[in-house]
């Protein structure tokens, strides 16, 4: 008998009253008559004085499933099959009293013609010659052991287009991983449909069900033979391929992905254009399967970015990692207010006098010291945490105003800039956030500058018009910050109601040693006297910028050379001190 055998852990024995009687009775007598009371295929088993298993006694059932499977050769006499094997294993441990189970699952034949079996042994009392014995029952276990492959085998397909699934996909990862010995590397690929979501929406999930299919076959036209293809997601889909070269296979077949997908997609009566972005990576060994997925999604991420197929990079999938962090940290220290705005003076170039400051926020961690604003402020706007930031600094910047004018004894004669993200103006509600902060602490609204990058009224002039119309309603000063650096066209400057134009500190800083850097800021200069709109110069670091752009009549600038961003008692302090 051939078998393939798993042990299973002994399980409680449970029998009806009809089959205990039947092993009672079977204590004191070997008559087969009575195991044809046992509603299943049973026979006795003893093991002689010499250590030989024999079957003593069997039922009709069990002649029948046994002679319906290949162990046609059973000798009931001398049982000569259980010699060997696991079932003999099984027999012999019990009848040692050191059984690791009373079980057996085994397989006979190969194939789909193969039988399923579940042996389980019950304890019977001596026999002749005060022999062992025990009670051997045997289950075919053949069609529920289909049903289970077959079930299986629809849980790791994907239903709609046949391929296998996330679940399908993984463990054929983990089984070309398992090999101990590979002669050749592999890489997973993943290709992400792209604006797939629009598709569905516009012309329905029957369309986008079409769509899908037809994606996969042409995936599968531009795959060689044995690289598996799966659909891991909605519009997701993995490929695992075998690398002769390394990395240069894996981009060649992500070339040919998307070289299949530049043709259009005929659907009903229209030709629709699909693109998709493809990321890579290499599986390394001792790989975890669902880790080398994940690496490759990460990598469609970048791709998506980049604009073409991208190999998966530690480096960047680190830095993600500290971002994430970073977003998690942030999201701690906003509800904790351990967050603090620093200021930083505006001079009047004319008069040397600080007529305003930028309110500008500064964050100290408590274990990793102080984190920039070029790392936070990012994570902030992708993480959505910049409105809940935003609409802190507004109220902090309008509360450190208050608080200048109330030890001072009356309002001063300064105001505070406040930067908006794009993100802000896109989500949150600008002009009432800037009037409870206003009406929180009593100020007027000119005591606010709100600054927009140039980038968040490109995005969305509509919007921005709208924001801008409800802040010069509150008397509030607008500002576009970084100009130059947006690509604007000169339309929105003259319908938006801008008051000031803040020169980008790459322009400022290159005057002294380019030409074309003092074009431009003279071109600004000019434009924004013709629009009737103030200027401030960022990046000022040394006497000579700020003689240069007073001379050229900007009205105001800001940088080290005046002074860095101080807490708001020192800022107080350095306004006290160049009044004259």
């Amino acid at each position: 008998m051939q078998a393939a055998a798993h042990r299973h852990s002994a399980p409680k024995r449970v029998r009806t009253a009809h089959t205990a009687g039947t092993i009672a009775s079977l204590a004191g007598s070997d008559n087969s008559a009575l195991l044809e009371a046992l509603p299943i295929a049973a026979a006795v088993i003893t093991r002689a004085r010499g250590g030989k298993l024999k079957v003593m006694a069997h039922n009709e059932r069990f002649t029948a499933t046994v002679d319906q499977s290949t162990c046609s050769a059973l000798d009931y006499s001398d049982a000569d099959c259980l010699r060997d094997g696991p079932i003999a294993s099984l027999l012999d441990q019990y009848f040692a009293m050191a059984p690791n189970s009373d079980e057996l699952d085994f397989r006979d034949g190969e194939g789909v013609a193969a039988h399923h079996f579940r042996i389980k042994l019950a304890p019977l009392p001596r026999g002749p010659e005060d022999l062992p014995r025990c009670l051997l029952s045997l289950v075919d276990r053949t069609v529920e052991v289909q049903a289970e492959r077959s079930l299986r085998a629809e849980m790791l397909r994907d239903s709609l287009t046949g391929l296998p699934n996330r679940l399908g996909f993984s463990e054929t990862i983990e089984e070309v991983g398992g090999k101990a010995e590979r002669d050749v590397e592999y890489a997973v690929l993943v290709v992400d449909m792209l604006r797939f979501s629009r598709i569905n929406e516009s012309m329905g999930s029957l369309a986008g069900d079409e769509l899908l299919i037809t994606f996969a076959r042409r995936l599968i036209s531009a795959l060689r033979a044995g690289d598996v293809l799966a659909r891991t997601g909605g519009n997701e889909f993995g490929v695992l391929v075998s690398l002769r070269r390394g990395i240069k296979d894996a981009l060649k077949t992500a070339a040919r992905i998307q070289e299949a997908m530049e043709t259009p997609f005929k659907l009903s009566e229209l030709e629709i254009s699909v693109e998709c972005a493809v990321g890579v990576a290499l599986m390394q060994p001792g790989q975890d399967g669902e880790e080398l997925f994940r690496n490759a999604q990460f990598a469609v991420k970048q791709a998506k970015l980049a604009g073409k197929p991208q190999v998966y990079e530690p480096k960047e999938a680190s830095a993600a990692r500290r971002r994430f962090s970073v977003e998690t940290e942030l999201r701690r220290a906003l509800d904790k207010d351990q967050l603090k705005l620093f200021y930083q003076p505006l001079i009047d170039l004319k008069s040397g006098e600080c007529a305003g400051f930028e309110a500008l926020a500064r964050w100290t961690h408590e274990d990793r010291g102080e984190i920039s604003p070029v790392e936070f402020i990012p994570v902030a706007e992708e993480s959505g945490l910049i409105l809940t930031l935003g609409r802190w600094a507004m109220d902090k910047a309008a509360q450190t105003l208050a608080g200048w004018d109330k030890s001072w004894g009356e309002p001063l004669p300064i105001y505070v800039g406040v930067n908006l993200s794009a993100i802000q103006v896109a989500r949150d509600d600008i002009a009432s956030v800037v009037q409870s902060a206003l009406k929180s602490h009593g100020l007027n609204g000119n005591r606010l500058t709100l600054e927009l990058t140039e980038s968040s009224i490109v995005q969305d002039p509509t919007r921005a018009m709208r924001v801008f119309e409800a802040l010069k309603a509150l008397d509030a000063t607008v500002a576009m910050d970084d100009f130059g650096t947006g690509y604007s066209s000169l339309a929105y400057l003259q319908r938006l109601p801008i008051d000031v134009l803040k020169i980008d500190r790459s322009f400022v800083t290159g005057m002294m040693v380019d030409p074309d850097s003092v074009a431009i800021v003279r071109a600004v200069l000019s434009l924004a006297e013709a629009l009737g709109m103030s200027t401030t110069a960022e990046g000022i670091e040394t006497v000579e910028l700020a003689t240069t752009l007073a001379t050229l009549g900007c009205s105001s600038g800001q940088g080290y050379y005046f002074a860095k961003p101080l807490e708001a008692d020192a800022a107080i302090e350095y306004w006290k001190s160049r009044r004259r």
